[in-house]
């Protein structure tokens, strides 16, 4: 009975390895095609400058950073931050004061004028 369970132990490990290897080759293929998909976005791609309005105040965004999952990272220089992505609406980094740009694609911030691309 001792040899069973032993050879049941070396074949739990050694599933639990292939497992493992499985998996960590999932991520690091999912990691490369996102870095693929990331070095395809530039800064040509964002508007330099996004303007929003709180309670009457107005605000201006200016694009920071590009992350490698495609976020791209707006901060006014007051340190006021959002994000927002090619395809999905803007959001606010901390608070919770919505603004004129609160949800908006990028698409429907340049259509109402608040979105700034660099002329080329």
């Amino acid at each position: 009975m001792a040899h069973v369970a032993s050879w049941q132990n070396i074949a739990r490990r050694i599933v639990g390895r292939l497992t493992f290897a499985g998996l960590t080759l999932l991520l690091l293929a999912a990691h490369a095609n996102s870095a693929a998909r990331a070095a395809e976005v530039s800064f040509s791609a964002f508007p330099f400058m996004i303007a929003c309005e709180v309670n009457g105040t107005h605000h201006a965004y200016y694009l920071s950073r590009i992350g490698q999952d495609g976020v791209a990272v707006y901060m006014t220089p007051a340190g006021q931050a959002g994000t927002i992505t090619l395809s999905g609406g803007a959001k606010q980094v901390g608070g919770d004061v919505q603004s004129t740009c609160s949800g908006k694609t990028l698409e429907q911030l340049s259509s109402a004028g608040q979105a700034y691309y660099q002329q080329r």
